[in-house]
């Protein structure tokens, strides 16, 4: 066999792998939405994904690790989406944390099932060393984004007696509360309130940046 047979075999086989850990962990995410993190086990997996439970095994070893890599995935899968909402946004501070708002309450991050799976995972993370970690991070890392967005605002704005990690506080645990409601209470709160929600805080904070009479790239704010 030629060396380039061989190194396409290889990588047809790893393009395989990682396929089919993929389609576990959506089967897993599924699962944890339907039945809870402690109901969720290898045969309600294999159900879910239509495979055997020896196929978990072989990728997996074991439901904690398919659970931590189904945790990692959604957690990569939120920082992605707000990272590239910043990279997409304009070249102000307002048009990026109004991109991260948007991006916070669109369709991929707002799905029912990855909030489902999310609130499961911190229920677990106060005695789950290795949960807590992976969401602390994701955390640290988002709350330090939404600060820094928020001190350039207050410095641009001339804003004063306002404290740009309080904001951010406040902004991280709004979106929070709003994810709790969007899963429990969709009869009556849905993505388009949540984000006026959000605005109209920022309309509140930041007048002069997300006001009636603001404009935020192609956004007109009329959330105050």
């Amino acid at each position: 066999m030629s060396p380039t047979v061989r190194r396409t075999l290889s990588s047809q086989r790893t393009a395989s792998k990682e396929a089919r850990q993929t389609q576990l962990i959506k089967a897993t995410i599924r699962s944890i939405a339907k039945r809870g993190l402690s109901d969720t086990t290898i045969a309600t997996v294999a159900k879910e994904a239509g495979l055997s439970q020896g196929i978990i095994n072989l990728h997996f070893q074991s439901k904690e690790r398919l659970l931590i890599a189904t945790l990692r995935f959604v957690a990569d899968e939120y920082q992605q989406a707000w990272q590239q909402a910043l990279e997409n946004a304009g070249e102000s501070s307002a048009e990026k944390l109004a991109a991260v708002i948007e991006a916070n309450f669109g369709k991929a991050v707002c799905d029912r099932n990855r909030l489902a799976v999310w609130f499961a995972f911190w229920g677990e993370s106060k005695s789950r060393p290795t949960y807590r970690n992976i969401c602390t991070t994701l955390d640290q890392e988002y709350d330090a984004m939404l600060t820094r967005l928020c001190a350039d605002l207050i410095r641009d704005g001339g804003y004063s007696g306002i404290d740009a990690e309080n904001i951010a506080t406040a902004l991280s645990a709004m979106g929070d509360g709003l994810w709790l409601d969007l899963l429990v209470n969709p009869e009556s709160m849905d993505r388009e309130r949540a984000k006026a929600v959000c605005f109209g805080y920022l309309a509140n904070v930041f007048p002069d940046h997300f006001g009636v009479t603001a404009r935020v790239g192609n956004r007109e704010n009329q959330f105050r």
